[in-house]
């Protein structure tokens, strides 16, 4: 006969709230003993049974039993056979409903400041390169196509800019998490006088759930991080696919530390740029965690169902994979070196001055779209004569448009970089002054909680 027994097992991936669970567990007996509900010597007993339970799990030696289904009722099971009945009043004036809910809302909270703690770290390494490289000139891109000259730093602040907005997502993630539902019963409340402010005060949240059917069911904190997670997971895999094209010989605009490069199985010369490639590859299961959340609740009725123990499989996941890339690009990044004679002469590259060159013509009184049909069409017959517009004589400018002289030769990469002195340019100025704004929001660690 067919056992169908393990189809509801969730213990082998919940028992990694084993300390949330206890955790809400102490402050819960605490909370019952302060209201009369049971003795203060029960509850002492049932706290110092649970620090045995936590020891023993921590030791490796707690008896795991599946055939138990949860976690919830392998750590009460064990506190009956370390302190007796007593063990049997933990359970008072709560269900596993809300107790799930609370464990996964205080795992969510810890690993939201993880996660802000490694962002900034993140942070901190490319603030490193900016410094680093803080005069150096590179092309910049559109299309992949070379379009115009930035400064080095102006590129990686860009996505300094993107993790803060991921610091923003997780901060306010925290604050929707950090609401306790534990005394919302399996959906109706309980028929006890427990103070529920205690038990948040205990526990470190800041309010307590309004609605207790909404309380149980509520999933829209672990499906806002994993947004979060994915939108950080995007930004890291652009920052991947940079990384990833720079460090090519098509490029070879870096090189990274051997420990974040791979050889290859038959070329010796080979030096694939693994980390980044995994990290850009591991995005996609990020998505597909937010997805399975969203489809699991997409259908299902008030109040706690089933299915519910389907939300943490892919959530832990994410979690795993996230804090794991944020680790790697703290790593990665400081290794990270520049040709910064290959990139500065690419950023010198004459067709990528055309529009400096069209707003000389404005600043000569040329109209901007007839400037940039001067300029279309010097580019075209710099090109059918294979050279560039900074080889090519004053006369020949002057066939195109009169207002041309002399000081045309005067533009360059650095004259480039310097025009753009507007606030979120790449002006030098401004690129300082955008480099000392990142600099003070480290200091500041300004993340709201």
């Amino acid at each position: 006969m067919t056992d169908y027994s393990n189809y509801t097992v969730s213990i082998h991936y919940d028992k990694r709230l084993y300390r949330q669970d206890i955790t809400g567990s102490k402050a819960h007996v605490r909370m019952l003993s302060q209201q009369g509900i049971i003795s203060p010597e029960d509850a002492e007993q049932i706290v110092q049974g649970l620090i045995a339970v936590q020891e023993e799990i921590e030791s490796g030696k707690f008896p795991w039993d599946a055939s138990l289904e949860d976690l919830h009722m392998n750590i009460e099971r064990r506190l009956a056979q370390l302190i007796g009945p007593t063990a049997g009043r933990l359970h008072t004036g709560r269900s596993r409903n809300d107790q799930i809910a609370l464990d996964l809302r205080l795992y969510t909270k810890e690993v939201i400041k993880d996660t802000l703690a490694n962002l900034r770290g993140v942070q901190q390494a490319l603030v490193g390169l900016c410094e680093q490289y803080s005069s150096v000139i590179m092309p910049g891109y559109t299309h992949l196509q070379r379009a115009q000259p930035v400064l080095f730093s102006h590129h990686l602040l860009a996505y300094f800019q993107m993790l803060q907005r991921d610091v923003g997502r997780f901060s306010d993630c925290y604050r929707r998490t950090d609401v306790l539902p534990l005394g919302s019963g399996a959906l109706a409340g309980v028929p006890y006088p427990t103070d529920r402010e205690f038990v948040a005060q205990q526990l470190g949240f800041s309010k307590v759930s309004a609605n207790s059917m909404d309380a149980v069911s509520d999933r829209d904190f672990a499906l806002e991080f994993q947004f979060a997670a994915a939108t950080c997971m995007m930004h890291f895999s652009r920052m991947s696919e940079e990384i990833v094209i720079w460090s090519s010989r098509e490029f070879g605009f870096i090189r990274l530390a051997d420990e974040f490069t791979t050889g290859s199985s038959i070329m010796p010369q080979k030096r694939n740029p693994d980390f980044a490639e995994i990290a850009r590859g591991k995005t996609g299961r990020v998505y597909g965690n937010l997805m399975g959340l969203l489809t699991v609740l997409k259908g299902l009725p008030l109040t706690y169902n089933r299915d519910l123990q389907e939300d943490k499989e892919g959530f832990f996941d994410t979690v795993d994979t996230l804090l794991a890339t944020l680790k790697v690009y703290q790593g990665m990044l400081p290794g990270l070196t520049l040709d910064v004679e290959r990139v500065s002469s690419l950023s010198g590259e004459s067709y990528m001055l055309a529009t400096d060159l069209a707003d000389y013509l404005v600043g000569r009184g040329v109209p901007f779209r007839e400037a940039h049909g001067v300029m279309r069409d010097l580019c075209r017959y710099c090109e059918e004569r294979s050279t560039d517009l900074q080889s090519i004589s004053l006369d020949e400018y002057r066939k195109f448009s009169a207002s041309f002289e002399q000081d045309v030769y005067q533009i360059s990469a650095a004259s480039s970089v310097a025009a753009r002195d507007n606030p979120g340019g790449t002006a030098p100025k401004r690129v300082a002054e955008g480099l000392e704004q990142a600099k003070q929001i480290l200091r500041d660690n300004t993340d709201g909680l």
